[in-house]
């Protein structure tokens, strides 16, 4: 049986599909922000000597990092509203469910890079009388981030691709667009190719760039 291709269907509905692409790139860019903020915040309590910052941080990651972000975000859609007085949108519930599931795995990436820094440093911020949060600052941090680039970059590429999951909960992002227009026109394969493209093309040079980077960042080395 062959198949006949029809991709005019689909860009009749090009603008449902501008705005699904807008709202990706919105959850994508509070994710992206809130995720890493958050992660920079638990990293440095889990590396941190004093257990009150240590054991909390320590629970949050392990427990984010190890349950599925689409079950984290069904539970704030559909369960966070019989506990709490207000009723919570598909935007916000799959921001909280993509974000502390990102902050987790972020968190564990800011940890190993400061733990790369030759103890050394810390020696020599001390022996002039820098305190410990001056230290971190103005010595571990920038050294560490230089390092965590790569790792900081892909998983911003792992955030973006998670956004495709608040579709499940009726989030009018492109995969959301695309799901309506296949069931109006009876055009999945043309549909789901068109955002696969769309991904790819949005994606590719970042990876491409990520790469370049991380050959910059070795020979620096």
């Amino acid at each position: 049986m062959e198949y006949t291709w029809d991709f005019g269907s689909v860009w009749e509905y090009r603008e449902a599909l501008w705005v699904g692409l807008i709202n990706t790139l919105r959850i994508f860019v509070i994710c992206l922000v809130a995720g890493l903020s958050l992660g920079l915040a638990m990293g440095l309590a889990r590396y941190s000597v004093r257990r009150w910052l240590r054991w909390p941080a320590a629970c949050f990651i392990e427990f984010f990092r190890n349950t599925p972000v689409l079950v984290q975000i069904f539970w704030f859609y559909f369960a966070f509203p019989i506990l709490a007085p207000f009723e919570i949108s598909a935007l916000m519930a799959a921001a909280l469910g993509i974000t502390l599931n990102s902050a987790a795995f972020s968190a564990e990436i800011f940890r190993g890079g400061i733990q790369t820094i030759d103890p050394g440093q810390w020696e020599a911020g001390r022996a002039i009388g820098m305190r410990y949060r001056e230290i971190m600052a103005r010595i571990i941090l920038p050294q560490a981030v230089r390092r965590m680039m790569p790792a900081l970059t892909n998983r911003g590429i792992e955030i973006f691709k998670m956004t495709t999951l608040a579709s499940a909960i009726a989030y009018a992002d492109v995969l959301h667009q695309a799901r309506l227009i296949a069931s109006v026109n009876f055009n999945p394969i043309e549909a789901y190719t068109v955002v696969a493209v769309a991904f790819f093309v949005i994606l590719y040079p970042i990876v491409r760039a990520t790469y370049a980077l991380e050959r910059r960042l070795a020979k620096g080395d």
